[in-house]
């Protein structure tokens, strides 16, 4: 396995675009920029949630498991922007530490004000991302050097990267099955495809198959979303809805009525919702 990793590995890297110059430097800043922006809109999009918590002081029908799941991408994608595991990737190690300050901070106010029978789970599940990230980090930084050190911490990312970006299926299904969008809000959904095709684009120009596996997958879904999009967008119905955070959390307002149809359990990595 680790042979057939560096094999690929190689092959990109000996890629020769040094020929383009600083062009090409320019271009990779660029969408490492356009992706930093977009990743930030992603990460502050359910700050409307978190008022609303605060605002109750009560997590209501929300669940924390989508923030717990990001905090730890989020830890991970820093430690893989490091200097010492993979060079050159400033931008990456910025929008990810900005990531984990944020989440850090939506997966405290939710054990604020998460209902007593709920909080030790969502504490144990926090405990545990924590031991994850520190045990990753343990072993990249004692165990591994080089090279595979490098390749320890970009499959563990991709691991996470892929399941991350594909939590959308689910309600990708619910489209499908419903020919209607008003679960699938096209601001996030272009906002998520702009956000892979940016990171795509760096991940090209870095050379790193780190970050053209997890992005290329995540353009892909994103294009299919933005399809479904254009397909059934004038069958959106007209009951009334709050549009959901970037994980796909619903919550529909009590005041309306809608089909007594059971919706599939939408969020981050679909979790349960409580």
């Amino acid at each position: 396995m680790l042979e057939l990793g560096f094999s690929i590995y190689e092959r990109i890297r000996v890629i020769d675009i040094a020929k383009y110059g600083k062009a090409m430097d320019i271009l990779r800043f660029l969408f490492g920029i356009l992706g930093n922006a977009v990743g930030l809109f992603l990460l502050l999009a359910p700050m409307t949630t978190f008022k609303r918590i605060v605002r109750s002081r009560s997590t209501e029908q929300f669940s924390g498991v989508p923030y717990v799941v990001t905090l730890l991408s989020c830890s991970l994608s820093t430690w893989y922007g490091l200097p010492f595991v993979s060079p050159d990737n400033l931008l990456l190690l910025i929008i990810s530490s900005i990531g984990v300050v944020i989440e850090l901070t939506y997966v405290l106010i939710f054990i604020t004000y998460a209902p007593k029978k709920e909080r030790p789970n969502i504490m144990r599940l926090s405990g545990l991302a924590l031991s994850l990230i520190l045990t990753f980090a343990f072993v990249s930084l004692f165990a591994l050097h080089g090279k595979t050190r490098k390749l320890f911490c970009g499959i563990m990312l991709d691991i996470l990267s892929t399941i991350t970006y594909a939590s959308p299926l689910s309600v990708m299904m619910l489209v499908i099955k419903t020919k209607s969008v008003e679960f699938m809000p096209f601001l996030l959904s272009l906002s998520s495809f702009l956000c892979a095709i940016f990171w795509l684009a760096y991940g090209l120009l870095s050379r790193d198959p780190f970050l053209i596996v997890p992005n290329g997958l995540g353009t892909g879904l994103g294009i299919v979303q933005l399809i479904l999009y254009a397909m059934y967008h004038k069958n959106q119905s007209h009951t009334k809805n709050v549009i959901r955070d970037e994980f796909g959390e619903m919550d529909l307002e009590k005041t309306d009525q809608i089909e007594e149809t059971e919706l599939p359990r939408l969020s981050f990595t679909a979790p349960s919702k409580n």
